[in-house]
C-alpha cells in the first residue's frame, strides 16, 4: 500500500466529516493518483465525484473491474449512468446483475426506482416478481416487492403479493407486520383490531407507530399519547424519537394539552437569504438541469412534480456553493436566536455548534402540484428555499408552505397552525418534529431547495 496515497485517503475522509467536499474531492483525487489500482480508493474517489455531481459511471465501472465482488459499486455505477442520462443503460445494467444474483434486494429497489421515475408505472417492480417466485422461500423478495409497492398506496397489489407470499412461507412476522400495515392504511377497521390484538405483544417500533396511527384514527388521542410520548422522551435526538414527536403533538392539540404550545411554539421563521436576483436565475436554471426524472420517488413526499437525488447542496457548482454559505449563514442566525436549552425539548435541547446538512434536495412543482403533510424525523431544523415561483396572481393560499396540520389519512381534520406565503430569495425554517406541507398550486412554476440541519454530535 502506498503510504503517501493512504495519508491523501484519511485527510480527505477528515475534510468530508467536516463537509468540506471540495477539498476531501481533492484530496481523495491525489490518493487515487498515487494508486490507482488500489479499489477502496477508487472506489471512495468514484463516490466523492458522484456525490458532487461531476461524471462517475465510467470511475464506478473501473472500480467494478477492481472489486467484482462489491454490490455498492455496481448500484451507484447504475446510479450515475441513470444521473447523466442513461437511464436504459441503466436498467441494463442492474437487470444483468440481477440476473447473475436475484436475491440482491438493493438492486430491486433500485432498479424498480429507476424505471418508475423514467415512467415505467406497469413494470417497474418486474424484476422483483420474477425474483420472488423464482426463490419463493426468501422472504426478504417478497417483502421487498411489497414495501415498492405498497409505496404507492396500491393496496389490492399488495394485499396479491403478501397472499402468494404466505402461500410459500405462512403467516411469519414480518408478513404480519406487513399486513397490518395494509389494513391501518386502507382504512380496514375491523382487519386492523384484529392484527392489533395479535400483535399485542410485538413492541418493536414499526407496531408502535402503527398504534398510534390507529388510535388516532379510532379518536382516542387518550391512547395514541400513551405510546407515542414514552417513544419520543426514550431516545432523544434519535429517528424514532423524531418519528414520534409530531404525534405527540397532534395528540396534545386534540386534547388541549398545554404542552402542544410548549413543543410547538414560535418557531417558524422566514427570511431573505440575500442572494441576487441574477444569482437566483442562475440557481434555478442549476437546478431546472437535475430534474431529469417523469416522475417524484414513491416514498417522497411531492405530488405533481419531482424531486432530485442527492444532496444538492453539497454539489460542485459555484453557484450552488453560494447558496449552501448563505443559506447556512442564515441557520446560524436562526439558532442563535433560538430561546434558552431545554433539555426535555426536541428542539432545544440539541447542541447548536458545529452545524451538518443532513440531506438536501430541490423540489419542482408545476399546475396542481404540493408536498403532503410530512415530517422529517432524521432532521433537527427543516427548510423551504423559494427559487422560483409561478408568475400567475392565483388568490391565496395556492402554493403556500403549511404547517402543523397532520396527514389527512388520519382523518382528524385538525387545520394548519399557519401558511406562509413563498417569497423568492426567502428561506422559511422550522423544526423538523413539525408537521409541514405545500397547499396546491394552480399553475406555472415552482421551484425550491430543502434541507435538513443537524449537530455535528448528538
Amino acid at each position: 500500500m502506498n503510504a503517501e496515497a493512504i495519508r491523501w485517503r484519511d485527510a480527505a475522509r477528515e475534510l468530508r466529516a467536516g463537509q468540506r467536499m471540495i477539498e476531501a474531492d481533492e484530496a481523495m483525487a491525489r490518493a487515487y493518483a498515487l494508486a490507482p489500482d488500489d479499489r477502496l480508493i477508487a472506489f471512495l474517489h468514484a463516490q466523492s465525484r458522484y456525490e458532487l455531481g461531476h461524471p462517475a459511471a465510467d470511475l464506478f465501472a473501473q472500480v467494478c473491474r477492481l472489486w467484482p465482488d462489491n454490490p455498492d459499486a455496481l448500484r451507484n455505477q447504475a446510479m450515475a449512468r441513470a444521473g447523466e442520462g442513461d437511464v436504459g443503460g441503466a436498467v441494463d445494467l442492474l437487470s444483468a446483475a440481477l440476473g447473475q444474483d436475484p436475491q440482491w434486494l438493493d438492486g430491486h429497489r433500485v432498479l424498480a426506482s429507476l424505471r418508475w421515475v423514467a415512467g415505467d408505472v406497469r413494470g417497474f417492480d418486474a424484476s422483483y416478481a420474477a425474483a420472488a417466485r423464482a426463490h419463493p422461500r426468501a422472504q426478504g423478495l417478497w417483502l421487498g416487492w411489497f414495501s415498492t409497492v405498497a409505496q404507492h398506496r396500491d393496496w389490492p397489489r399488495a394485499r396479491a403479493i403478501l397472499d402468494e407470499a404466505e402461500s410459500h412461507l405462512g403467516r411469519t412476522k414480518p408478513l404480519t407486520q406487513a399486513r397490518l400495515f395494509i389494513a391501518n392504511e386502507s382504512g380496514d377497521e375491523a382487519e386492523t383490531v384484529r392484527l392489533l390484538a395479535a400483535t399485542s405483544a410485538w413492541d418493536d417500533p414499526f407496531i408502535q407507530i402503527a398504534r398510534i396511527r390507529a388510535a388516532l384514527r379510532a379518536g382516542d388521542p387518550a391512547r395514541a399519547l400513551s405510546i407515542a410520548l414514552p417513544l419520543a422522551q426514550a431516545a432523544p435526538g434519535s429517528p424514532l424519537a423524531g418519528q414520534a414527536w409530531p404525534y405527540v403533538s397532534t395528540c396534545w392539540r386534540l386534547l388541549d394539552d398545554p404542552r402542544g404550545n410548549w413543543l410547538d411554539g414560535d418557531f417558524v421563521r422566514s427570511m431573505d437569504v440575500g442572494l441576487s436576483d441574477a444569482e437566483l436565475d442562475e440557481l434555478g436554471e442549476c437546478l431546472r438541469a437535475l430534474h431529469i426524472a417523469q416522475l417524484p420517488y414513491p416514498e417522497q413526499s411531492v405530488r405533481g412534480g419531482t424531486q432530485t437525488d442527492r444532496s444538492v447542496l453539497l454539489r460542485h457548482e459555484p453557484i450552488l456553493q453560494r447558496a449552501r454559505a448563505a443559506l447556512m449563514a442564515a441557520v446560524a442566525d436562526y439558532v442563535a436566536a433560538l430561546p434558552a436549552p431545554d433539555p426535555a425539548h426536541p428542539l432545544l435541547s440539541r447542541p447548536r455548534d458545529d452545524l451538518r446538512i443532513s440531506g438536501s434536495w430541490s423540489v419542482r412543482l408545476t399546475g396542481g402540484g404540493f408536498n403532503i403533510p410530512h415530517s422529517h424525523p432524521m432532521g433537527w431544523i427543516s427548510s423551504a428555499f423559494y427559487v422560483a415561483l409561478p408568475q400567475d396572481d392565483a388568490p391565496a393560499p395556492a402554493g403556500h408552505f403549511h404547517y402543523g396540520a397532520p396527514p389527512p389519512e388520519l382523518g382528524l381534520g385538525l387545520a394548519p397552525y399557519a401558511t406562509i406565503a413563498p417569497r423568492r430569495g426567502h428561506l422559511v425554517l422550522f423544526p423538523s418534529t413539525l408537521w409541514h406541507g405545500t397547499v396546491p398550486t394552480t399553475s406555472g412554476e415552482r421551484l425550491n431547495i430543502a434541507f435538513d440541519i443537524v449537530p455535528a454530535q448528538a
